[in-house]
């Protein structure tokens, strides 16, 4: 949940990064009477994420700058079209500019590419979701920006969920212990709301989780046939998720599959900030 606390804390520890002493090219070089007028714009198209964030930055440097929001988040834009007007003194506004452009170029830029990835997937069961490869710091801002994209969250940190994978499975059944014991162990130790997901790498594997009645199975690595496999004999006992090698060209034939989720850390780790500019006249 992106709140406003945690918007203030992490825009505010951005500006104390930007200008710990104070931004001494406006303080010198702009009267402290001017005033500015600046526009967001798009230049080039996508879905818009990050508005209070950019909004935020401007107003934890001097209360009195103005923000008008002209495109809410979620809400889909076209290259040449303003998303925001900024008013107020003009060194606050210089001050604020890259910080406030820093998190709405990224933010968009999740939000736009999420949108391509959920458009792919129209029309199946498939739901996108994101991962924990997100920016430190910044994981309630980056997963705020997949769902305002059309995507969904997966769990948001280590506490929320049980999610074993290769390395976790290793050390659960060394010495010889059988897995879906194990599994089943784990599940009376847990209070009842809590979701156990477990990975597997090969179709061989599945009869010892499906066993252990887990709440999810990912498919990881798969190929096509393999995962459309691992779908058919899971046969709706577990939500049935698809891990790696997801991009744009190979996400519609994974949701073909007739996958539940897949999940996409390209989303965060590997995106492109979108191209928008903040163009400011000083009165």
């Amino acid at each position: 949940m992106l709140t406003k606390q945690i918007i203030d804390e992490a825009v505010g520890r951005a500006l104390q990064e930007d200008a710990p002493w104070g931004d001494v090219t406006s303080q010198y070089l702009i009267p402290d009477e001017s005033l500015a007028v600046a526009t967001l714009e798009a230049r080039e198209p996508g879905v818009m994420a990050g508005s209070e964030v950019f909004a935020a930055a401007f107003r934890l440097v001097d209360e009195s700058v103005t923000v008008q929001l002209l495109v809410a988040d979620g809400q889909a834009f076209v290259a040449g079209q303003t998303l925001a007007t900024v008013s107020g003194p003009a060194r606050a506004v210089l001050t604020g500019e890259r910080v406030a452009l820093n998190f709405v170029q990224r933010m968009a830029g999740i939000a736009t590419t999420t949108s391509k990835y959920v458009a792919a997937v129209s029309g199946t069961k498939a739901r996108i979701v994101d991962t924990r490869k997100t920016t430190p710091g910044l994981r309630a801002f980056e997963k705020h920006s997949v769902r305002v994209g059309g995507g969904h969250n997966h769990r948001y940190s280590l506490s929320d969920a049980v999610m074993a994978k290769d390395n976790h499975l290793a050390i659960l059944t060394r010495g010889g212990k059988d897995l879906t014991t194990e599994l089943l162990r784990v599940r009376t130790e847990l209070g009842h709301t809590t979701h156990i997901e477990v990975e597997v790498d090969r179709l061989d594997q599945l009869d010892a989780v499906i066993a252990a009645k887990v709440d999810t199975i990912m498919l990881d690595n798969f190929t096509l046939e393999d995962m459309a496999t691992g779908v058919s004999k899971i046969a709706g006992r577990a939500v049935v998720e698809a891990s790696g090698g997801v991009n744009l060209d190979t996400v519609a034939a994974i949701a073909a599959t007739g996958v539940d989720v897949i999940s996409v850390g390209a989303l965060t780790h590997q995106i492109r900030s979108l191209d928008l500019g903040l163009d400011i006249r000083i009165d």
